[in-house]
């Protein structure tokens, strides 16, 4: 089944999701606890019925699935179904894997197969009963001969591979396999040994099912926690075993075989762990590690593996598995709050001192290891020195063109790169649009991170640039920094590489299953022919990480489902698909060490391919320097350039859109091939490209019939119906001829294109106002703003939405254009559109679909359309998360000044924006703006900014219109700020400046914020909670604070104790899940008293034991105001509860008092509820 549809519950029938649920019990071990946990992390199951799986009536659920696999899969399938959106996709990816893993247990090569045979030594857990049987047998002095006669024992006798996260014990089935293969080896050595043949093991025969002991409940993993599996390691895990003391069979870290033989380490992974707060999660046991000894053939030796005298262990076997439930749980003071070291089995600090088992430092004397001695490149043969040569000129023909015949190097203008980051989601809304994903960057913040293009392959201190991808909308410059980077290579810039290919996806067949990866390189990239290319090939398989691989056009790719599944799995003569060549090298499975740059649009490529990119560049727009630059460089003649110039400058929104280099070029090809000097330019984009189109084919010279037209204009709609840009016109060679030359299309590789996404969409818009083929109903579904319906076409649909309404509410034609039909009557379709427009709920439109209505609107160029809009406008509007460049803010401002003669106002948000501060400055100085959010840091750099032109009256203006209430501050930079803010209220000065008049009463934001929600979370919170205490003491408005899981800690809570008596105004505080003690708590408790006004107290989930709770029982008569005291699932027992109980009494104000946790007992609750009703459980 697809994955790429959402599919409604309802419409699936129930049969077909039982039929994938039986497949899916049908994986393995591993994979099936992996699901069930999936789907519960996802909520398709409720923790009770995710736990109840576990715990059916003292079953396992390999004894259930056993005895009765068709009534598990009913009972898994009815949650599933329910939530089938969510499910389809989980259960997909589990099965994808399975396949996967079965087509690589069943291939017969020699490679695989040994793999298969060292996954078969990986990690086993073996239960209680079985652990003596199991030393006895390790240190019985016949197997140990055995071992050191023929070490692949350790690889055959224990194939139980479990789920790391669970503990798993042996049916009786198993626990008889495991006796026979023992007694088999011992018995039957040498036979062994001289019939030995390879043979495909079947591993689900001996696949543990079976669930962990009654006493240890699957870990229900949460955010943040990591659990990895190294199954290549010879190692047993034996869990649930008590902790070593003298007394045991393990009274040494490591114990000798019989014979004298190498030694079994033993490795103690975790000590014994309090009780977690949820009874979801009960404690384990001590967990150990036995290690196998070093086998006696010769083989590379890895580090010791022994805790004796210090030593580390490798990584891989030390991997730390927590009981994880709730953020309340991972707080316990049993668990640690900081990573797990790999040193075994005391901590290490940083330092170069190891803390021995006694607890007494000794420095470590152990000499760092050596550096690897730097690789040396093998010599590079004569004839792949002359195709080097050959590729370096060629490529430098090639990419010397720019559009309409312009040359690279007296036309280019050099932009900047920025550097984005990915803000990773996980849960069913992972796999929206890549716009939302990335990580929006102040104006600021994007100055500060400016890279040239000699920075692209510049690599990180941490790990080497391998996979990069340059992102921009269409016409920003793309290939043409491609092309550039090309050249830089020709001319010697980028010695890093010897070798570049260059490969433009449109040119790609993408379906034919005929490549090799010779045959990419050589046959369809930007290369000179090469006569001895198998020798050049060889040179290139020998030195990967000399070759750069380039695939521009990346977005034409259009199916990205399953594009990371079925690598290229060998460099040599086998075909494959494109893409499943390009897979291969992304994931190194072919030309591993090779450096790959993909140039693609934001919105068109699937998310999994640039989460894993090393590095992710933005290419940025002109800025008005460069619009000038590259109009003087277009003009030869400075009277021409000077007259271009002004035209420009003098229609503002034409101005805004050449800051698209597409549309700059635009802009230029028409003035340049004006009929009349005294023209002026277009004021909309529908009527700029109408006429640059036009102008096109005259200049082609050529007489068109209707019909022609008419044909194109169908093939340019039905190529953007189908996300296409090719074009087929084979009965009229002159025809193609003839739009070839007048650059409407191109040809790669023998294909016709047209030549950009605008002259296609311009085209198809045509035809679908035009076309009596178009009724209504297919024009407002495939080229209107919907209300949620996802966009299919991405930022093609962006652009036929302007072309559409534009060319719909055009009141005459543009003059001496004729591609338009003007005898065509399209006044139904203007009257569908126009209610369908005005039909739409604009308070429940996201940002990005606002804007787009903005634009749509704008086109029209009708003023009766627009003071609609208006009134229909929400008071609140938010472009928050929407990128905006100056067009956009030019179209928001053009409709919003007329605001005004309709006596409305609006608060705007403009969070998550990247605006520039110039463009920010012209939205705050609108009448109808009244108040604004932005940016502090770009909001403070435009209070500099007016200050600096002496314009305090605006300054004013924008300080008194700047707000913060409500502030939900989700990343660092929503805090890291506000003391600056702070400075300047209590100051009342601006960072660079004395006095500044306009801050006489400070800054009203903060003076009138209410409501403050802290929500960076466990990773981020405890380092941006002390800016937030430094802002505190100025929110004296401050009605509402929620700092809940952050894991401030006992610290934390002292800190906040400490200015809570500034917050008069305080109603609501929520400190909820954030690892408070009751140290912290008795911090608190004291300064409680100094909120009069408090309302509402929830401390939910932290760890507060009996004298926290007496602490916060003495302070509550205190708190008149107090309604709802929330003090659930933390650790008091009945003692603290009783002490609240007797304390609520004498608070005869307070409505609830909910307090229960697992350390109170049921009656005890019971009893103190019949006292007092508002005691409550939830």
């Amino acid at each position: 089944m697809s994955t790429s549809h959402s599919c409604d519950p309802v419409m699936v029938p129930f049969e077909d999701v039982l039929f994938q649920v039986r497949k899916a019990l049908q994986v393995g071990p591993s994979l099936l606890y992996g699901l069930l946990e999936e789907l519960h992390e996802a909520r398709v199951f409720s923790t009770q019925f995710y736990l109840s799986l576990f715990k059916n009536g003292g079953q396992s659920l390999g004894e259930i699935l056993f005895k009765d696999e068709e009534d598990l899969a009913r009972r898994l399938s009815l949650p599933i179904w329910q939530k089938w959106d969510v499910s389809q996709v989980i259960l997909d990816s589990a099965l994808n894997i399975e396949e996967d893993l079965s087509a690589f247990l069943n291939s017969p090569d020699a490679e695989s197969q040994d793999m298969i045979d060292t996954l078969d030594s990986g990690l086993d857990l073996l239960p209680d009963h079985l652990v003596s049987e199991i030393i006895d047998s390790i240190l019985s002095e016949d197997y140990f001969e055995d071992i050191l006669a023929d070490p692949s024992i350790l690889e055959d006798d224990f194939h139980f591979p479990c789920d790391t996260d669970t503990a798993c014990t042996l049916t009786s089935e198993n626990a008889a396999i495991l006796d026979q293969n023992i007694t088999k080896k011992r018995k039957g050595k040498d036979a062994s040994k001289s019939n030995k043949t390879p043979t495909k093991r079947n591993r689900k025969a001996t696949a543990c099912l079976e669930s962990p002991p009654n006493r240890c409940t699957p870990t229900i993993a949460s955010e943040g926690n990591f659990h990895s599996f190294n199954s290549l390691q010879r190692v047993w895990h034996l869990s649930n075993l008590p902790p070593i003391t003298n007394n045991t069979a393990f009274e040494s870290p490591s114990f000798l075989s019989p014979s004298g033989g190498s030694a079994f380490p033993i490795i103690q992974t975790s000590g014994s762990l309090s009780h977690p707060l949820i009874s979801t999660v009960v404690p384990f046991r001590h967990t150990y590690v036995i290690v196998s000894p070093q086998p006696v053939s010769r083989v590379t030796q890895i580090l010791p593996v022994s805790p004796v005298d210090g030593t580390v262990a490798p990584p891989e076997l030390t991997v730390a598995v927590l009981p994880v439930g709730t953020l309340s749980d991972s707080a316990s003071k049993g668990l640690p709050s900081h990573p797990v070291d790999t040193f075994s089995p005391t901590k290490v600090d940083r330092s170069n001192t190891c803390v021995l088992a006694d607890g007494k430092p000794r420095k470590n004397t152990d000499s760092p290891p050596p550096k690897p001695a730097a690789e040396v490149r093998p010599e590079a043969p004569k004839c792949v020195k002359e195709f080097i040569n050959l590729a370096k000129p060629h490529i430098r023909n090639v990419c010397n063109a720019m559009r309409g015949g312009l040359g690279m190097e007296s036309h280019y203008i050099d932009v900047h790169l920025i550097p984005r980051k990915l803000l990773i989601k996980s849960g069913k809304n992972a796999n929206k649009c890549l716009e939302k994903e990335l990580v929006v960057l102040s104006d600021s913040e994007r100055k500060q991170s400016l890279l040239d293009r000699s920075q692209v392959f510049q690599n990180n201190l941490t790990r080497p640039k391998q996979s990069i991808a340059i992102l921009g909308k269409t016409g920003v410059g793309k290939t043409v920094m491609i092309q550039r980077l090309c050249l830089d290579w020709a001319s010697g810039s980028l010695s890093q590489f010897q070798f570049v290919f260059l490969l433009d996806c449109k040119n790609l067949d993408l379906k034919k299953s005929n490549y090799s990866l010779k045959h990419l390189l050589f046959d369809l990239s930007v290369s000179p022919s090469c006569e001895e290319s198998d020798t050049v090939f060889k040179h290139i398989l020998s030195s990967p990480e000399d070759v750069l691989i380039i695939f521009d056009s990346f977005d034409d790719i259009k199916d990205f489902e399953g594009l990371l599944q079925a690598p290229a799995k060998s460099p040599k003569d086998t075909k494959y698909t494109v893409k499943q060549l390009f897979s291969g090298l992304f994931q190194k499975e072919i030309l591993a060490g090779c450096t790959l740059l993909i140039a693609t649009r934001p919105k068109e490529v699937l998310n999994q391919v640039l989460r894993k990119m090393d590095s992710l560049l933005e290419l940025c727009h002109f800025s008005p320097e460069d619009i000038e630059l590259y109009t003087t460089k277009y003009f030869r003649d400075s009277s021409l350039q000077e007259k271009a110039l002004q035209k420009i400058k003098k229609k503002i929104y034409i101005f805004r859109i050449c800051s698209n280099p597409l549309l700059c070029w635009t802009t230029c090809f028409l003035l340049e091939h004006q009929d009349s000097n005294c023209e002026a330019l277009p004021s909309t984009l529908t009527e700029l490209y109408q006429k640059v189109t036009f102008k096109q084919l005259q200049l082609a010279s050529r007489e068109i019939s209707s019909q022609d037209t008419q044909q194109l204009c169908k093939t340019a709609w039905e190529g953007y119906k189908n996300h296409n840009t090719h074009i087929k016109i084979d009965e009229s060679p002159e025809l193609v001829k003839y739009y070839l030359k007048s650059g409407i299309i191109v040809s790669y590789a023998q294909q016709n294109h047209f030549e950009d996404l605008y002259i296609q969409n311009l085209l198809g818009a045509l035809h679908s106002v035009q076309s009596k083929q178009v009724n209504e109903k297919m024009l407002l579904a495939h080229s209107m703003v919907q209300q949620k319906k996802r966009k299919i076409q991405g930022e093609s649909q962006d652009v036929m939405q302007s072309f559409v309404t534009g060319l719909l509410f055009q009141k005459a034609r543009p003059d001496g254009v004729s591609i338009l039909d003007g005898n065509v009557d399209v006044q139904a379709k203007r009257k569908a559109v126009e209610t369908h427009l005005l039909n739409l709920k604009l308070n429940e439109l996201n940002p990005a679909r606002l804007l787009e209505l903005f634009h749509c609107v704008y086109e029209t160029s009708n003023a009766k359309l627009a003071r609609l809009l208006l009134k229909k406008l929400p008071d609140n509007l938010s472009f928050c998360g929407a990128q905006l460049c100056s067009s956009d803010v030019y179209v928001i401002c053009h409709l919003l000044q007329h605001a005004t003669t309709l006596k409305r106002t609006f608060s705007i948000n403009l969070q998550e924006t990247s605006i520039p501060i110039s463009d920010l400055r012209e939205l705050v100085e609108l009448k109808c703006i009244t108040s604004f959010w932005a940016h502090t840091g770009d909001t403070i750099a435009l209070w500099e900014d007016l200050h600096d032109s002496n314009n305090e009256l605006k300054l004013k203006g924008a300080i008194e219109k700047f707000t913060l209430n409500p502030l939900k501050a989700t990343q660092g930079h929503h805090i890291e700020n506000l003391p600056l803010l702070v400075h300047i209220h209590r100051g009342k000065k601006l960072p660079r400046s004395d006095f500044v008049p306009a801050l006489n009463e400070g800054v009203p934001a903060l003076r009138h914020l209410q409501k403050l929600e802290f929500e960076l979370g466990v990773q981020n919170g405890p380092e941006m909670f002390p800016k937030l205490i430094e802002v505190l003491p100025s929110l004296q408005s401050l009605q509402h604070l929620d700092i809940e899981k952050n894991k401030i800690g006992d610290s934390g809570a002292e800190k906040l104790s400490g200015v809570l008596h500034f917050l008069a105004s305080l109603k609501w505080l929520n400190l909820s899940q954030n690892c408070i003690g009751d140290a912290g708590v008795e911090k608190l408790a004291k300064a409680l008293a100094s909120v009069p006004s408090l309302q509402s107290l929830s401390l939910y989930g932290n760890l507060i034991a009996d004298n926290g709770a007496e602490e916060l029982a003495l302070v509550l008569p205190d708190m008149k105001l107090l309604q709802d005291l929330d003090v659930k699932f933390n650790k008091f027992t009945d003692i603290g509860a009783k002490k609240l109980s007797a304390a609520l009494k004498n608070c005869t104000g307070m409505k609830s008092l909910e307090l229960w946790n697992n350390c109170i007992p049921w009656g005890v609750f019971e009893h103190l509820h019949h006292q007092d009703p508002r005691i409550r459980s939830l």
